[in-house]
This record gives C-alpha cells, sequence and structure tokens, in this order.
C-alpha cells in the first residue's frame, strides 16, 4: 500500500543533527499522520510546524504522533544505517483514522530547528487517503534492512 519514504531535502542533516546532539543519551523521533491537506514541499518544508495544521485529531490518536520505539544507528565499514527494530502502530478508538502521509521527525531542537523533519511517506499510491476503521491498526512496518542508509565514498 504504501511506497518508499522520502527523505526531505533536509532530512539526512535532521537526522544526524539529532543524532550527534544525543551522544550519551537518546535521539527522539516520532512518526505524525496528516490529511490530504498537507501536500510535502520537499525542498523548504523543514520543521514538524510545516505539516502538524494538516494533523489528524480524532479516533484516538495523539497529537504529535507515536514515538519510534528502538531508534539505532549502526555502522558497518563505509555504510551508516537507522533503523527501528518495531513497526509504529496506531489502534482507530472512537471513530476511523484517516491519513494520507505519514511524517518522520526529530524531537527536540537542533541548530535552531524545532523538530525538524527527516522524510515522509505517502501511504497509498493513487493518492488516496487510508482509512482504518474503528477497534483496527495502521501499521507503518519499517523495512529491516534500514529506514535510511548512507554510505561513504
Amino acid at each position: 500500500m504504501a511506497t518508499s519514504i522520502t527523505i526531505y531535502s533536509n532530512g539526512n542533516l535532521n537526522m544526524l543533527r539529532a543524532i550527534d546532539m544525543s551522544v550519551g543519551g537518546t535521539a527522539n523521533f516520532k512518526v505524525g499522520l496528516v490529511t490530504s491537506a498537507y501536500t510535502p514541499a520537499k525542498t523548504t518544508d523543514n520543521v514538524w510546524a510545516n505539516a502538524s495544521g494538516s494533523e489528524i485529531s480524532n479516533a484516538g490518536y495523539t497529537a504529535g504522533g507515536a514515538g519510534l520505539q528502538n531508534p539505532t544507528l549502526t555502522l558497518s565499514g563505509s555504510t551508516a544505517t537507522f533503523t527501528t527494530g518495531t513497526n509504529t502502530v496506531w489502534t482507530a478508538s472512537g471513530g476511523s483514522i484517516v491519513a494520507r502521509y505519514a511524517i518522520l521527525y526529530a524531537v527536540g531542537t537542533f541548530n535552531s530547528l524545532v523538530n525538524p523533519l527527516i522524510a515522509y511517506i505517502l501511504m497509498d499510491t493513487t493518492p488516496a487517503d487510508v482509512t482504518v476503521t474503528n477497534g483496527n491498526t495502521l501499521t507503518l512496518a519499517w523495512n529491516a534492512s534500514g529506514i535510511v542508509t548512507w554510505t561513504s565514498p
């Protein structure tokens, strides 16, 4: 159903800043759901506030989205890979979840950016809204090979 993840123009830099600032701690990332009222501007959208005005607001969804569980950065040779071992899941409660995009962002302030954007996922290639009815779950199944991979020459 979902297409591949699209990195915002500054997404890699934003992610690396968040990881760097958490040395000795843990970088926090969230995934928010937005409606079709949001149109990603890959080159100009840079912080969660650019998308949050179109965030869904019902059906048991918590404002700001869900925390990305167990984010990990691993290094193997000249390749760094950002992964999570846990899918992100929402259960519709009291109505249906209706969303068009999932937005990955870092939580905090990095280089004066508050909650910088990393990437977005168009959840249906049509594109169309994804609707999850009351009592059912919406699951983002993250690729076990990594969400983002960087390779140095």
